[in-house]
């Protein structure tokens, strides 16, 4: 980067016991995440990228439709939800990272690394917490430039978890990363959006040491490969196990439960009472 115009970066101050960041606990101010919450029986996803972020309006308990609804909720309505792309100014401590990613991403551009806008198709600012949803293309070097710029220092990753959002979702798989500034003492959250029939996503093991147990994790229970991880086993079930667990294609399932003198079935066997 280069010009007349160009601001130095600058490294921020590291905040003192107790301080969250510029405006609370979090670092977001009250206005920041106005107009983030969306609701509405429809899918919701930004227009310019296709299923970014996803959702759908649910119906009875567990998602359970027909028969076999036991509980009492076979008529629970719950809207769609997912938190809408957010606006510049997002508040407190959220514009700078950017601002800084931004200029770290740019420094080696030459070197044909992509800039933040191709790198993260969107950022959105949701009770009180930032989350950017990744081309998995670009995630790895992200997430170095996250880890080593010394304005950004997130030096830990605390997590890496799947989410399903189930059948008739446009990329209905969801790879969520939380990392951690130890040293400026903020929270960001990297989501990776995944068709199902293209579940896999780079590993950020090289990255972040701390991913190898949770990406197993990961791909145990929903399925998602992890390109590059050095032994992508089962961490939970049997090495021999059938089938990943939280999918919510994975049947329900269960085991007979003696009480009292009774026996109560598995729940895909229980009578219906409608």
């Amino acid at each position: 980067m280069s010009g007349e115009d160009e601001k130095p970066r600058t490294t921020p101050e590291t905040p003192g016991t107790g301080a969250g960041g510029a405006s609370g606990p979090t670092g977001a101010s009250n206005a920041s995440s106005a107009g983030a919450v969306a609701f509405g029986p429809q899918e919701i996803r930004r227009p310019d990228v296709s299923g970014a972020v996803a959702g759908r309006a649910r119906e009875g308990m567990f998602g359970i439709g027909g028969s076999g609804d036991t509980s009492g909720f076979g008529g629970l309505r719950l809207p769609a939800y997912a938190p809408a792309p957010s606006e510049r100014p997002f508040g407190g401590w959220f514009d700078e990272v950017v601002d800084e990613t931004t200029a770290a991403l740019a420094d080696d551009e030459g070197a044909g690394g992509a800039p933040f806008d191709v790198c993260v198709q969107q950022v959105t600012v949701d009770r009180g917490e930032m989350t950017w949803y990744v081309d998995r293309e670009h995630l790895v070097r992200l997430a170095r430039t996250l880890r080593d710029d010394p304005a950004l220092r997130f030096e830990f990753c605390s997590g890496v978890s799947g989410v399903d959002y189930g059948d008739g979702v446009p990329q209905q798989l969801h790879v969520v990363t939380h990392l951690l500034s130890m040293t400026y003492r903020r929270r960001l959250r990297l989501e990776v959006a995944l068709e199902v029939t293209d579940a896999r996503c780079p590993s950020l093991v090289e990255v972040f040491p701390t991913a190898d147990w949770h990406e197993r994790e990961t791909w145990d229970m929903f399925g998602i490969v992890f390109d590059g991880h050095p032994s992508l086993t089962r961490i939970l079930m049997p090495d021999d196990w059938n089938g990943h667990p939280q999918r919510k294609s994975y049947p329900l399932g269960g085991i007979p439960v003696e009480y009292h003198d009774a026996e109560i079935p598995p729940p895909d066997q229980r009578r219906a009472y409608t």
